[in-house]
């Protein structure tokens, strides 16, 4: 089976709400925000962000179908695609912590092949204190790890999944440049506890500097 692939630029919210074609196959979906955007996951409440903050900053709140915690993202600071399989598809697996493995793998072997070695996460959710509101501090099923400087490992691939009748949408984002404050400063947080979650994700986060034609040949060869 083949991936159609769609390349897009635009609001992080018109993108979420796509719709997927219920007979359409394998897909790619690129995408780069076109302003700053804070995503917020399909259960947190607006009140986890300081509105204050978000309206100093010129940041676009958004809100995505899938689970998980906020993510920041900035026009050329990330990269966002959602792999979109139909039900039929065998790599569709009923097991929804298991389903996020084969894609896991496919982006370990893509990032490796840009010089950026990662391992996938097989266990269950690996919670910290703030991994229900920030995505990338906590690691799930199928996300992907890069080994730190002073040893550690470093979330580089995050991914959340939506499922309907007919297919399952899996959104993921790898970093090219991150500041925990970017994210950090737009939450509704005491002063204490910004700066402990700025520096658990400045520990935490990996970035990848390959470029983006590079980034997309290598996940396109990984694909099953």
């Amino acid at each position: 089976m083949s991936w159609a692939e769609l390349h897009e630029a635009g609001a992080a919210a018109t993108f979420h709400d796509r719709d997927i074609d219920p007979g359409s196959g394998r897909s790619l979906w690129w995408f780069e925000v076109d302003r700053p955007t804070i995503v917020l996951g399909s259960t947190q409440p607006d009140t986890v962000l300081d509105p204050a903050a978000v309206e100093r900053a010129g940041v676009v709140v958004a809100r995505r179908r899938s689970g998980g915690g906020a993510v920041h993202l900035e026009p050329g600071g990330s990269w966002w695609v959602d792999v979109v399989i139909p039900h039929a598809d065998p790599l569709w697996d009923d097991d929804v912590s298991r389903a996020f493995l084969w894609l896991g793998d496919a982006w370990a072997a893509a990032l490796a092949d840009v010089g950026t070695p990662g391992e996938v996460h097989r266990g269950g959710l690996d919670a910290t204190p703030w991994s229900r509101l920030v995505c990338f501090a906590g690691l799930g099923p199928g996300e992907v790890t890069s080994p730190g400087p002073h040893g550690g490992a470093r979330k580089v691939v995050g991914i959340s999944q939506r499922r309907t009748r007919t297919h399952a949408r899996f959104q993921c984002v790898v970093h090219r440049r991150f500041d925990p404050w970017a994210t950090v400063g737009l939450l509704a947080l005491p002063e204490a506890d910004a700066h402990e979650l700025a520096a658990a994700l400045a520990a935490g986060v990996a970035t990848v500097a390959a470029g983006p034609d590079a980034l997309r040949a290598a996940v396109l060869a990984a694909l099953p």
